[in-house]
């Protein structure tokens, strides 16, 4: 195929993923990037789809603690997973951000830090196939810190080259569909687990299992490296360089000089109820199964759980992400009052008719629409950010953003605390009441999309 029907091809698919009959329609990208942006959309696309496919398959909330349960590992670091591989993938981002203004083309720090990740992820297989119980919790916990900061790399980097390769009004839908197609490809895999035999109860089953999903994992950010490689990025600047330690610190000022951007942050750190809310809804499902049949509920099995987030993740994506590019301080308000509808039914039918969350499709559809809640705010924010930013700021803002959020997340350990001396319920009031508070924040922010 010549190279002028492989651009053919790629502006025709691309025209029709984002619905854009004319590629060079271009709306807050540097004009060099206009012709080009076809091409940066369908990388982006492929790139961003591996990467949340791989992240279904490692899930520091689901399929990690499943492993170290299973393999024999302390509680202790089953317990450390979440809030390290949150955190760590956003406190170090004041520092990467001014590393990263100082480079102008900077696809090369998402592509690193891709490969750090596929690197973390073979370590992990090489220690699951060679160690047992507390020192795989060691092992995993090391490497699922150099995992997270990888991911950081990626996190500061990729909003800066969408920021400068993709159309506004483009990035929503862009984010959207690389969320549905993986959600597809994890329903496929959730599927293939659910018929393993046994996974659990016979170690060596469990143990390849769970190698061959860190082996997917690894070659899936391996192959999303290489397709991001070959983005068309234009130089950007590098104006205010300087000591990074220093230039991170005064980029903190951004949260009260930047009121809009100050309103924002606010927001999105009471947007972290959507993503505590899943696994203490696991939790609420798990302790009705158990009072009902003595043992835990198929639902609540690896497969069943990967089946429910990859089927939101499937039919939400693109709906979210398309709805993002109009008004994605909308999404954010919807997203957040659908998680506090799905705690706030957990927690009324726990407490008048606890055997209901032992019923699949109680407990399912709970687990469900709190997935399709998590996606929308997740999309939200991201779109909301990004244009909300400008081609001088993005990286500033992304890093100031992420840096506080890991601070929430990190602060979010005290939920267990609360778990411990009040119950639950206790824990889900309180996100529910944060919920409510970020969708009437979400929906006074102005809308970005329409500036």
């Amino acid at each position: 195929m010549s190279s002028t029907e492989q651009q053919s091809l790629t502006n025709k698919l691309y025209g029709y993923l984002a619905e854009d009959e004319d590629a060079r329609v271009c709306k807050d990208i540097p004009d060099a990037a206009c012709n080009d942006q076809p091409q940066a959309f369908l990388a982006h696309l492929w790139a961003l789809t591996l990467t949340k496919l791989g992240d279904s398959l490692v899930s520091a909330r689901l399929v990690l603690p499943w492993m170290l349960t299973a393999l024999g590992a302390p509680s202790f670091f089953i317990s450390a997973l979440v809030p390290l591989r949150e955190s760590l993938a956003l406190l170090p981002q004041l520092i990467i951000a001014q590393q990263l203004r100082q480079t102008p083309v900077r696809k090369w720090f998402w592509v690193a830090g891709s490969l750090g990740q596929a690197a973390a992820l073979v370590g992990m297989l090489v220690a699951v196939l060679t160690t047992r119980g507390e020192l795989l919790g060691w092992i995993i916990i090391m490497l699922l810190t150099l995992f997270s900061i990888a991911r950081g790399v990626c996190s500061v980097a990729i909003k800066d080259v969408q920021g400068k390769t993709i159309s506004k009004t483009k990035r929503g839908r862009l984010t959207g569909l690389a969320a549905s197609i993986a959600g597809l490809l994890s329903l496929l895999t959730a599927l293939v687990i659910i018929w393993v035999p046994q996974v659990g109860s016979d170690n060596q089953a469990s143990e390849w299992l769970f190698a061959a999903l860190l082996g997917a994992a690894a070659l899936l950010w391996l192959c999303a490296a290489l397709i991001y490689a070959v983005v068309p990025e234009v130089p950007g600047a590098t104006e205010g360089g300087g000591n990074a330690l220093v230039e991170a610190l005064k980029s903190l000022r951004l949260l009260w000089q930047d009121r809009q951007f100050g309103q924002f942050v606010i927001t999105r750190a009471l947007l972290v109820a959507s993503a505590f809310a899943i696994p203490y809804l696991v939790v609420m499902i798990q302790v009705a199964g158990a009072d009902q049949t003595g043992d835990d509920l198929q639902l609540t099995s690896l497969g069943g759980l990967m089946l429910a987030s990859g089927l939101a993740g499937l039919l939400a994506g693109r709906f979210w992400g398309r709805w993002s590019d109009r008004a994605s301080h909308q999404v954010m308000a919807v997203a957040a009052l659908l998680a506090t509808a799905m705690m706030a039914i957990a927690v009324a039918v726990m407490a008048l008719a606890p055997a209901w969350l032992a019923q699949p499709w109680v407990g399912g559809g709970l687990i469900f629409a709190a997935a399709v809640a998590h996606h929308g705010a997740r999309v939200g924010r991201k779109t909301y950010l990004v244009d909300m930013a400008t081609q001088d700021n993005r990286a500033q803002f992304t890093a100031v953003s992420n840096t506080v959020i890991g601070v929430v997340l990190l602060l979010g350990m005290l939920l267990g605390v609360v778990d411990s001396l009040l119950g639950i319920e206790a824990v889900m009031l309180t996100l529910i009441g944060l919920g409510l508070l970020a969708a009437v924040r979400a929906w006074r922010l102005p809308n970005v999309q329409q500036d």
